[in-house]
């Protein structure tokens, strides 16, 4: 009785765990692909090498967008509900290497599969250079990412958001498509020179890092 017990619980993770791994992944819009696209915002090819050029020549705080992969290489405590762990963007296992790239994933969003090492990680969302401390309003500071960048927004936005979705797949499962929780944001968007509307317009869920 208890190996068929078990039998059953193993299918049912199975199945589970398939139909999660079908699920399609979303497409990745991009400012500069609706910029000169008539507004469509298109979908962003896998960009790691253009992620890579923008570590070296950027300044901090340059924002962009980023669909990035990679192997988790390094994992960082959570923080603020937010995970934090470093995938390699040429696919070298080597946890001391320059060419990682922090991933903050908003656990609001949903929680399907937790980041361990050497998992396969896909994430679509906003590219920051991260490599000095930064100002994050009302007081707030934002210490310099141990990678010298992140990827963040890797999760669904409403439309009211006005601004792009993102997603996070770890091994084949698709996260961060979950309602999440936000708040009206009404801080200075000086960081964000993509952003279309007024602050007191946005919608952003608790980002942070």
């Amino acid at each position: 009785m208890a190996r068929f017990t078990w039998a059953i619980l193993a299918l049912q993770v199975l199945f589970c765990t398939q139909v999660w791994a079908d699920d399609p992944i979303p497409n990745c819009p991009a400012y500069t692909l609706r910029r000169h696209n008539g507004g469509n915002p298109g979908s962003l090819p896998i960009n790691n090498e253009q992620v890579l050029k923008w570590k070296v020549d950027s300044q901090n705080q340059y924002l962009d967008r980023a669909r990035v992969q990679g192997p988790i290489v390094r994992i960082y405590p959570d923080r603020s509900s937010h995970y934090h762990f470093a995938i390699s963007l040429t696919g070298s296992n080597d946890p001391n290497g320059k060419d990682t790239i922090e991933v903050i994933y908003n656990l609001s969003f949903g929680s399907e599969v937790k980041p361990r090492l050497g998992q396969m990680v896909e994430a679509c969302g906003d590219y920051i250079t991260s490599n000095a401390p930064s100002d994050g309003g009302n007081g707030r500071t934002y210490p310099a990412s141990p990678d010298g960048a992140i990827i963040h927004w890797v999760h669904l936005a409403p439309p009211s958001s006005k601004h792009h979705s993102g997603y996070l797949v770890i091994n084949g499962v698709l996260t961060g498509q979950g309602s999440g929780n936000r708040r009206r944001h009404t801080e200075s968007l000086s960081w964000s020179p993509f952003f279309e509307g007024s602050p007191e317009e946005e919608f952003l869920s608790v980002e942070s890092y």
